[in-house]
């Protein structure tokens, strides 16, 4: 039996040191003439470092033990191969760590190029909501290869018919977990059919239960949508399928928007409407394309004035109704004072007492 002797010793433990410099010093001078390559906002969204430094440089130091090791002289050949089998396991789970990274890293390169920021934004918000979905199919697909390399690298008959009806009795297992879960499965296949036909999509703006908001973010079986002050609504990627709701972003942006006036019946129109013109133009809000009034409705004691304009996006818009409320109300309040809605009361003098002696009597004996 052979004995490892103190040369054989040093000889190992030299080779490790060797492995471990050179694989590191390699890992350096790849990923820094891959960052002199890159600005540093590249970097940032990328991420190569971020997701790819770490898993790339235990695949170097791996492959360096592999190379080494039968340099090694007298490893019990038990042992040799018992290292060697587990050196080989770490690699191939390392390979597919690097390869969650690189899947990662294309999904960075590819939404680089689409800025959903921008106004017109359509197309952007469409490649967003399918990489979130086709990001976690390529892992899936990158963890199911990567189970069996590592199942291959055993190189064990017995493990494989194991494997075999444990393979089996999963898709056994499969059909009664598909039945129990189908809450689940129905959110599975509801995330495909959103993938492709689109009802919604990142940062689209939506109305949910009477609750305005963006949709953040897409999962797997579930949306969130935060709303405009700050809360998140968490919605199952099936309401989206089976129920109703509004999607104002849908083809375009762009949206219209109205502000309600309530005045009196005696205020000129046209003023108004030439004010509303004059208070749009001088706004950044305002996309120019719509800008009226109108009135919309008679009651008994006003009218209903709409103000209707257009913005680029449903938060601008918002903001532009606000201001368009304030600088009308501002100008009748300036102009016409007696145009804001008022209650009319009409006093009627007292009838003048009767001079009748006769009535005077009927009314003295009456009392």
């Amino acid at each position: 039996m052979n004995t490892l002797t103190e040369h054989d010793w040093l000889l190992g433990i030299s080779l490790l040191c060797a492995v471990i410099v050179f694989g590191n010093g390699f890992h350096y001078l790849v990923f820094r003439f891959v960052g002199r390559h890159q600005t540093e906002s590249q970097r940032r969204i990328l991420g190569v470092g971020r997701y790819m430094a770490l898993p790339a440089r235990f695949v170097l130091l791996t492959i360096g033990l592999l190379i080494v090791l039968p340099l090694v002289p007298r490893i019990p050949i038990q042992l040799r191969t018992q290292l060697e089998l587990a050196v080989r396991i770490l690699l191939v789970v390392c390979i597919g760590w690097l390869a969650v990274g690189a899947v990662y890293v294309f999904q960075a390169l590819t939404l680089n190029r689409f800025d959903i920021t921008v106004a017109d934004n359509l197309r952007a918000r469409r490649v967003h909501t399918q990489m979130q979905f086709f990001r976690r199919i390529l892992i899936g697909i990158v963890l199911v290869l990567d189970a069996g390399a590592l199942l291959w690298s055993l190189h064990d008959p017995t493990l494989w018919r194991y494997g075999t009806g444990l393979l089996a009795s999963a898709g056994l297992a499969s059909l009664l977990l598909a039945a129990a879960a189908k809450s689940t499965v129905s959110n599975l296949i509801a995330g495909m059919q959103i993938a492709l036909s689109e009802p919604i999509r990142m940062d689209d703006v939506v109305v949910i239960q009477g609750e305005w908001g963006r949709i953040e973010e897409i999962t797997n079986t579930y949306v969130v949508v935060k709303i405009w002050d700050e809360r998140r609504l968490v919605v199952p990627l099936s309401y989206f399928i089976e129920q109703p709701f509004q999607n104002w972003t849908r083809r375009r942006s762009d949206i219209l928007g109205t502000a309600f006036l309530y005045v009196d019946y005696t205020v000129p129109i046209e003023p108004l409407r030439a004010e509303l013109q004059r208070i749009a133009r001088a706004s950044s809000l305002w996309d120019g394309r719509v800008c009226g009034l109108q009135v919309t409705n008679l009651s008994e004691r006003t009218m209903e004035l709409r103000c209707l304009v257009s913005s680029v996006g449903s938060s601008e818009n918002f903001d532009l109704r606000c201001l368009v409320r304030e600088k009308m109300v501002e100008f009748l309040r300036n102009h016409y004072p007696q145009a804001l809605p008022t209650m009319r009361f009409e006093v009627h003098p007292a009838a003048p007492a009767s001079s009748d002696p006769a009535q005077s009597d009927f009314t003295s004996s009456g009392s």
